[in-house]
């Protein structure tokens, strides 16, 4: 057996860690957090059927993140990530339709079938896209902060990246920049534990939330496999940015139950741990026990939020499935930014 390289955060029961919300809102996160698994979940399905094409990589395991962080996001602000995307579309209110549709290539999809699993965008729903290069949204990131202190619309960019792109240069770089134009950025590392398959002692030194003090910027971390803390370190940071302070470091460690992309055998790592976490920290399951404790909603009141998730899902694979392709002539669009004279 694998012996575990992680270091690993401290667990309280998530009431003691965050203001209690009402029992509708935590049914709200239960609902969202459950509509990204089951997505996840057919998105793996539809892959192992040659339905979806090139990558595919699944975020079961994470769903806290993005779940906790959007609750407190305001309709100006904006976001950014990496290629494990699919979640973040989700709770930025692309529906899962267009969302499957993208995924299998097809014209109804978010990005008209052009983007796959790995480059959706959604301007309207201010989500600007997953981005395959690792890294590169940061930078990207940084000029949507600066898009919103220039238009002084009072918006805030959150910047998601993975723990192996935090080792980029250009992230250094987009720090500097943030920080010294004081730019309304919210940096997220989404800390895995594993950068693809090599796991964070043994690719990066230092501690993450710690690397933008050289510039002066704040930084915590959470875990980010309990959603209600993840939210309170959210708000946190939001309230900071929209003062004025400048950019903002939020280290959420988590954990991915699948491998780096569908084509990872997972060698790096043992069934055990992975079983550790799903048993013991699985947010989603921490969530319907907070819900148990405090509320008394029980199993059989949550059925209704689960059937109608599963109906969602077999929808959206069922649309994404039967939608026709993208026209050949779609082949000459959307290549360049037509420019008024």
């Amino acid at each position: 057996m694998k012996k575990s390289n992680l270091k690993t955060v401290s667990s309280e029961p998530l009431s003691n860690k965050a203001q209690m919300p009402s029992a509708e809102e935590l049914q709200k996160f239960y609902r969202e957090m459950l509509l990204i698994r089951r997505f996840e979940e057919k998105a793996g399905q539809l892959y192992g059927m040659g339905l979806i094409g090139g990558f595919c990589h699944l975020y079961i395991g994470q769903e806290a993140v993005v779940t906790g962080i959007q609750s407190v996001m305001k309709d100006q602000d904006t976001s950014i990530t990496a290629y494990r995307n699919h979640g973040h579309l989700l709770v930025s209110g692309i529906s899962p339709n267009e969302v499957m549709a993208e995924l299998t290539g097809r014209a109804a999809g978010c990005s008209k079938g052009k983007g796959g699993s790995m480059h959706m965008f959604s301007i309207e729903n201010g989500f600007f896209g997953g981005h395959g290069i690792v890294g590169a949204q940061v930078a990207i990131g940084a000029g949507l902060g600066f898009s919103h202190k220039y238009k002084k619309d009072g918006g805030v960019c959150v910047a998601y990246m993975g723990d192996g792109a935090a080792n980029q240069g250009q992230v250094a770089e987009s720090y500097n920049m943030a920080a010294l134009w004081k730019l309304p950025v919210l940096f997220v590392i989404e800390n895995n534990q594993y950068s693809m398959g090599t796991s964070v002692p043994r690719h990066a030194a230092g501690e993450f939330y710690r690397r933008g003090e050289g510039f002066g910027i704040k930084g915590e971390r959470v875990d980010g496999m309990d959603i209600l803390a993840v939210r309170e370190a959210a708000s946190r940071a939001f309230d900071d940015i929209r003062a004025g302070n400048g950019p903002y470091i939020l280290e959420v460690v988590t954990y991915r139950y699948r491998g780096h992309s569908m084509s990872d055998p997972q060698k790096y790592r043992s069934k055990d741990e992975v079983e550790e976490y799903k048993t013991n920290r699985d947010p989603i399951e921490g969530v319907k026990a907070l819900l148990a404790k405090e509320y008394s909603v029980s199993e059989d009141d949550l059925k209704p939020i689960d059937k109608e998730i599963k109906e969602i899902v077999r929808e959206a694979a069922e649309f994404a499935q039967n939608a026709p392709l993208p026209d050949d002539s779609e082949l000459w669009t959307d290549v360049l930014v037509p420019v008024e004279e």
